[in-house]
């Protein structure tokens, strides 16, 4: 198969070091066997090549939500066809697709969308085991980061509560045409073993998402909008900023914040 090489197209970025595609497709290690591999925004598939030598491994699907590009796929790569779809990545029924079978979500993620992919990779968490994504270094060292980290957050805590998280390798901007004003960096997320959290799972977004909401006062001001009230925050955790909890320390918050619900609804 002839390679792919890319050039300027709606004003993209593109990939133009065909080693690093390469690098970013072997990082796929498919936990479980999966058969299945979707690729989100292949563009001209500057990274779809490397992954369809692996047709005897695995089936490669894209989907793609530019006319344009899905045109350039379906002329240069007959071999995809069926499984080249013509969408939107973030309105899509991963279940329905893939007939709820396991599946790795790869890519060269739109940094625009970047955070709202990975959103999506946790709403469809049962089905994805694994996520290989080149993203603006940034978010990438964001949704890494640990406890105690000043770029620690939401998308850090919700994405460790179900994945393990490896930040691969640093991708630097010359390999790009054009090239980005900023670095990129590829970030490889593997299921855990957590089957379901020990806590409302629901609730435990919430707690996540309003304890980071004002990120420099205590939990003890944060959760008042979920109905906690001060004589309810004895525990020495309120005193704490979200920053400094880890995913268990959630957990145990959101246990805390389910209880008074309990006991609030029960004294009504």
């Amino acid at each position: 198969m002839e390679r792919v090489t890319p050039k300027k197209h709606l004003g993209q970025h593109f990939l133009a070091d065909l080693n690093i595609s390469r690098d970013i497709a072997e990082s796929l290690r498919r936990p479980g066997d999966l058969r299945h591999v979707l690729e989100v925004g292949p563009g001209m598939g500057v990274l779809t090549q490397f992954l369809l030598e692996h047709a005897a491994e695995y089936d490669t699907t894209v989907i793609e939500i530019d006319r344009e590009s899905v045109a350039y796929l379906r002329q240069h790569f007959p071999a995809l066809q069926e499984r080249i779809l013509s969408a939107d990545f973030l309105k899509q029924d991963l279940g329905k697709l893939f007939d709820h079978e396991p599946l790795a979500v790869i890519g060269n993620f739109p940094y625009n969308i970047s955070t709202q992919i990975y959103f999506k990779v946790l709403e469809h968490r049962q089905l994805v085991r694994e996520c290989v994504g080149m993203i603006q270094k940034e978010v990438a060292e964001r949704i890494a980061a640990g406890p105690g980290s000043k770029v620690y957050g939401i998308l850090s805590v919700l994405v460790q509560a179900f994945y393990d998280t490896e930040y691969l390798f640093t991708v630097p901007p010359h390999v790009f045409v054009p090239p980005p004003k900023v670095q990129s960096a590829v970030l490889r997320l593997t299921r855990n073993q957590v089957d379901r959290l020990d806590c409302d799972e629901k609730l435990f977004f919430q707690v996540v998402k309003q304890a980071f909401s004002t990120r420099r006062k205590t939990l003890r001001n944060c959760l008042k909008p979920l109905g906690m009230p001060a004589e309810a925050m004895t525990d020495a955790i309120f005193d704490k900023r979200a920053e400094q909890l880890s995913v268990q320390d959630f957990i145990g918050l959101t246990r805390q914040v389910a209880e008074q619900r309990q006991t609030g609804d029960a004294g009504k």
